[in-house]
């Protein structure tokens, strides 16, 4: 081995001979990896978890080997340096984690089946069979598979398969890929399939319990996704086929492998006569976002796991050009606003939050890098930022040269930006840098100081933060011509504001289009003359103005005691997105009330009088009047009406349950789960829970699944809580891939915390094995943390996690969400009283 560990430094694989035995009824994997490659010395290593290596033959002679489970390798004593053929018989469990080779398990006719799946990102191929498992290890791979197989039953892989012989299924030939990319299934499947304008076979796989129809909105989407991506990438699609498989089982939410791209059930299937619209554009961003990956990331991808960003960022812009291409009447970059850009600026103004690019070698901590909101969110807004600069024809051509640069090879980051300021003649990488390798953003406050309009940044802390001076070239996206296109220093001075003022004739902003990755603080001067033309100013512009003003009361630079009375002016708005950033602040207010007090009476008050006119405009359920805006605000206000306590609002909902009774999967999408939720929280019974907890079983509908899960996790009753808690482990149930929802819902449910967080520190041992392979592990302490606010909740958080700082993959999280939770104690302690006295005032 090198000294930095990585394997391909003393190995390089060229051709992988894959045959892989898989024996569903005993559980087993048997194999061989033939691995034909350039040694440069005559001591490799490959790597290996969990397999038991039965022999090494290298050109067909056998040969020493020494197994290092704690390394994840197989070391082997070859006769000498050059090129050889290494082939390695080996062995290995099936297990139920959800990684590497695994079943996945599903309910039809009120029977129990399985279809084996894989998911090898980010480092469990070698879980299924000896490689070298790192990107840049990329080679060409044949696969064969056996198993234990039934009539009718359906085999998948990342190329078409060529032959079946005895029993064995021989898969063509890849292009040179790398390991984690490798995929394939099989199992009792349903499928439609159609064909690209170039010829390229799409296909929707499913197991049948679901229906049929479901498979149509996904194949549609992931057709014109490949027909979309070739033309603007100027680049063809290099497989002969496209196919989508939804896994009942699947840790991630879908996964890009090349060519048989898998998702998690309800990020693939819904039922098109009644799905919402959220649940559409989920749909649509996550195939348009896995299919980008197919270019960026699987033909060219990242040299090592510390520019993972370069493939997720790039994906998640993407996912929202391309359904902003395929379907305009979405306007779905109005989605990346109220939901990619508030999670960015959330998390990435917490002190020791991870920057964008960053220096990783353990499996543990690659894993750990999966942060959503900073390699999918902020490094995508990071890439707006980019397109905003160089413009749509630049980066079309940059990427096209990228392509071409790189195709069936590796890059960094660094050759992304060359291709880019090739294209556009834009110094892109010195401005992307102080982003990609800072953590954090900056706040520009803007102030009218000696007359003189004055622009100065500084680090935007939640909580508390240690200022280290950095600094950002920031796209500053100005209304007045005399604002530089970059700030890239601390302060500018850009000439009286008077004259200024009068030049321009509106108010002054920044930021406009809220594209780029910073917040702005205007002194009182300048904030009274935006809350002047307020009115005037398009939906983006208003919701910038409460996000920023959100974030500020969050970091305590203004109070949210001022931010009450403002928001009133807003609660009348058509935009969707206005209402979003609206009723967002109005959830974080609720953390500073204790429930069933005179406070939360207060701010239940509050809420009532924002969401009435509303309400009264909108009406409970769907009407031909309705404009796709509609459709997002109706949700919110009723789910404000009824925090609100309206009576009347109730008893309607209640209503709307009883005519759904016999077929509540039919309620309308858009408020099926506050309509269950209200069920469950004014007319509940132990044989309604059990209805309920019957139906989440058995459906395979995973969007009326999830909305039954929202509403069974309010459950204000202790019995049902504990029902629902011990039901955690029962897979058959809830299945563990589902816990990252139930969890944090009954943890933020005040009947249900107490119970819910003795379950994770007692059962902890229990989650580590069940899903702590998962690279989505930490959300659960993300999820704890979201929702602590109390100080004894704070040193029960210390107790049980600070003994576990030092677990690889645990430490940043650990660290970062402590810093959350002592955050907004403070936050609470030092704004309590003013809140509280706001939602009395506004209330009257």
């Amino acid at each position: 081995m090198t000294q930095n560990g990585h394997l391909y430094e003393t190995f390089q694989p060229e051709h992988y001979d894959l045959n892989i035995d898989i024996n569903r009824a005993k559980k087993k994997i048997a194999g061989t990896s033939t691995i034909t490659g350039n040694a440069v010395d005559p001591t490799i290593a490959v790597h290996q978890k969990y397999l038991t290596i039965e022999s090494v033959m290298v050109d067909n002679q056998e040969v020493t080997f020494e197994t290092d489970d704690e390394a994840e390798l197989v070391r082997i004593n070859l006769p000498r340096a050059g090129k050889v053929t290494v082939m390695i018989a080996y062995e290995a469990p099936l297990t139920d984690t959800m990684m590497g080779i695994y079943p996945s398990y599903y309910e039809l006719d009120g029977k129990r089946q399985e279809i084996i799946g894989t998911q090898f990102e980010t480092t469990a191929a070698r879980q299924a069979f000896p490689s070298v498992d790192e990107p840049e290890a990329k080679a060409t791979f044949d696969l064969a598979i056996k198993f234990d197989e039934k009539p009718g039953e359906t085999i998948l892989a990342n190329m078409p398969e060529v032959r079946e012989e005895n029993g064995v299924h021989y898969f063509d030939t890849t292009k040179r890929m790398s390991t984690y990319l490798i995929a394939f299934a099989f199992g009792d499947l349903q499928s439609k399939q159609t064909t690209t304008k170039s010829g390229v076979k799409i296909g929707v796989y499913s197991t049948k319990a679901h229906d049929i129809n479901e498979l149509d909105f996904p194949l549609d989407i992931a057709k014109r996704s490949i027909d979309f991506y070739e033309e603007y990438y100027e680049t063809p699609y290099p497989l002969p086929h496209s196919w989508q498989l939804a896994l009942p089982d699947f840790s991630a939410g879908a996964m890009e492998n090349w060519g048989l791209v898998t998702y998690r059930e309800s990020y693939l299937l819904f039922d098109p006569a009644n799905a919402s619209m959220a649940t559409k554009q989920h749909v649509a961003t996550t195939i348009t976002h896995e299919l980008a990956h197919q270019w960026f990331g699987d033909l060219v991808t990242m040299k090592w796991w510390d520019d993972l960003w370069l493939n997720e960022s790039f994906a998640n812009m993407m996912e929202y050009v391309a359904v902003d291409a395929l379907e305009p009447d979405w306007h779905i970059w109005e989605t990346f606003q109220t939901l990619e850009v508030p999670r960015a600026l959330q998390r990435d103004a917490i002190d020791d939050v991870q920057p964008v690019h960053v220096a990783v070698e353990d499996p543990a901590e690659i894993a750990a890098l999966f942060d959503s909101a900073i390699v999918y969110a902020k490094g995508s807004r990071m890439l707006v930022m980019v397109r905003s600069l160089i413009g749509d024809e630049a980066l079309r051509s940059g990427l096209k040269n990228y392509f071409a640069a790189h195709h069936y090879g590796n890059a960094t980051g660094a050759d992304l930006w060359a291709a880019l300021e090739e294209a556009s003649g834009q110094n892109v990488g010195m401005i992307m840098n102080s982003w990609l390798e800072q953590p954090g953003y900056p706040v520009v406050s803007a102030s009218v100081v000696d007359g003189q309009l004055t622009l100065s940044q500084q680090q935007f802390f939640i909580g508390d933060g240690k200022d280290q001076g950095r600094i950002w070239q920031i796209p500053l996206n100005g209304n007045y011509d005399v604002v530089p296109t970059i700030m890239a220093g601390k302060e500018i001075k850009l000439g009286d504001y008077q004259e200024l003022r009068q030049q321009a004739g509106q108010a002054f902003r920044l930021n406009v289009g809220n594209n780029s990755h910073f917040i702005v603080k205007y002194d009182e001067t300048l904030l009274n003359d935006l809350l002047s033309e307020m009115a005037d100013f398009d939906a983006i512009t208003q919701l910038q103005f409460l996000q920023d003003l959100r974030l500020l009361a969050e970091g305590q630079q203004i109070s949210f005691a001022k931010v009450i009375p403002l928001l009133q002016q807003f609660a009348a708005s058509h935009s969707a997105i206005v209402i979003t950033a609206l009723y967002r602040i109005t959830t974080d207010l609720k953390k500073f009330v204790t429930p069933d007090s005179a406070e939360e009476q207060h701010l239940q008050a509050f809420l009532g009088q924002l969401s009435k006119g509303q309400v009264e405009r909108l009406g409970l359920t769907k009407r031909d009047s309705d404009t796709p805006e509609d459709l997002v605000i109706r949700p919110a206000v009723i789910s404000a009406a009824l925090y609100a306590q309206d009576k009347a609002m109730i008893a309607q909902v209640h209503e709307l349950f009883n005519e759904h009774q016999a077929d509540l999967i039919n309620l309308p999408a858009e408020i099926r789960a506050l309509t269950i939720s209200n069920e469950i929280k004014h007319y509940n019974s132990m044989k309604l829970f059990d209805h309920l907890m019957d139906l989440y079983r058995k459906s395979s509908d995973a969007s009326f699944k999830a909305d039954l899960q929202v509403a069974l996790a309010e459950t204000p009753d202790a019995k049902q809580v504990a029902k629902l808690i011990e039901d955690f482990e029962k897979p058959t149930i809830i299945k563990p891939q589902d816990l990252r929802a139930w969890f944090p819902a009954v943890l933020a449910n005040d009947a249900g915390q107490q119970a819910a967080w003795d379950w994770i520190r007692n059962d902890w041992g229990w989650m580590q094995k069940t899903v702590g392979g998962d690279m989505e592990f930490t959300g659960f302490i993300t999820s704890i943390a979201n929702i602590f606010k109390t100080p004894t909740r704070l040193q029960e958080f210390k107790d049980f996690f600070i003994p576990k700082l030092n677990t690889p993959g645990l430490t940043r999280e650990i660290t970062m969400d402590e810093r959350i939770i002592v955050g907004r104690v403070a936050l609470i302690e030092a704004e309590q009283a003013a809140v509280n006295d706001a939602f009395a005032a506004e209330s009257k």
